[in-house]
């Protein structure tokens, strides 16, 4: 098999592609999504997610063989609390995942409960709206520890070997409490910040990810790096990989800029 490409994708606000209004607001983000399939050496055997809205005090990997559902949402339309993504899951892989992991010294444990939450399976649905592709998710830690997460993306970096699609899903500005207008001036710095970083050498690259703090508007921009730290298992799992900006917007959610990656 061609060793895939790994990613960091911003999805988006809530369940969007079951929303027409919100749908068309992310007219060219699910432009991108759709796109990824078509930038893959060849059809992944399964998707691994390592979404924003899941983290653990230990890394978990989801085991189910039929993952249900988490609408991790609030306040929007009742039809979208009945959205069912069925994917199947991906157990073999899942434990394959657990050793990798457990090789590296990093605790584990395999969850036969967890669900697909809303940074999985929207993206997902953008890129195979059939749901044929088994996916699976891997916690991020609850610690969001820069190392500790470029480590977890180097264990599961073989898996890239053996079809493995793997996805960092959050979005490169998120701060609840600072979107519309006010967003614009501190996403357009983080994001900038963010581009450049990303296309030093991987070792200056690394070290500027692990002191992203320092960067300008980082914590407007991130309040919480729930959502960014996804990138940094996606970097830790691409090695050497070359970054190409994949999607790039302006003034969504009213002001927010907002981009995704690919590392090959």
């Amino acid at each position: 098999m061609t060793r895939m490409p790994t990613y960091y994708i911003s999805h988006g606000g809530g369940p969007w592609p079951w929303i027409p209004d919100m749908r068309k607001a992310f007219a060219k983000l699910e432009t991108s999504l759709a796109a990824m399939p078509g930038q893959l050496p060849e059809p992944p055997k399964a998707i691994l997610m390592v979404s924003g809205h899941w983290e653990a005090k230990n890394v978990q990997v989801m085991h189910s063989a039929k993952p249900p559902m988490v609408y991790d949402y609030y306040g929007f339309p009742a039809h979208t609390y009945d959205i069912v993504y069925p994917a199947p899951g991906a157990p073999d892989l899942a434990e394959k995942t657990a050793d990798l992991l457990r090789d590296a010294g990093i605790p584990v444990g395999l969850n036969d409960t967890q669900g697909y939450d809303h940074g999985a399976f929207v993206p997902a649905y953008a890129m195979y709206p059939k749901a044929k592709v088994p996916m699976y998710q891997v916690s991020m830690l609850a610690n969001y520890d820069p190392a500790k997460h470029f480590a977890i993306g180097r264990a599961l970096a073989p898996l890239r070997d053996e079809g493995v699609l793997i996805l960092g899903s959050g979005l490169s500005y998120h701060n609840l409490r600072a979107f519309g207008p006010g967003a614009k001036v501190p996403s357009t710095q983080f994001d900038s910040w963010l581009n450049k970083v990303l296309a030093l050498p991987p070792a200056e690259r690394e070290a500027a990810l692990m002191d992203w703090e320092k960067a300008p508007s980082a914590r407007v921009a991130h309040a919480r790096e729930d959502h960014l730290v996804p990138l940094f298992v996606a970097l830790g799992a691409a090695a050497e990989g070359k970054p190409t900006r994949t999607y790039h917007e302006e003034n969504i959610f009213g002001g927010v800029t907002a981009s995704s990656w690919r590392f090959d």
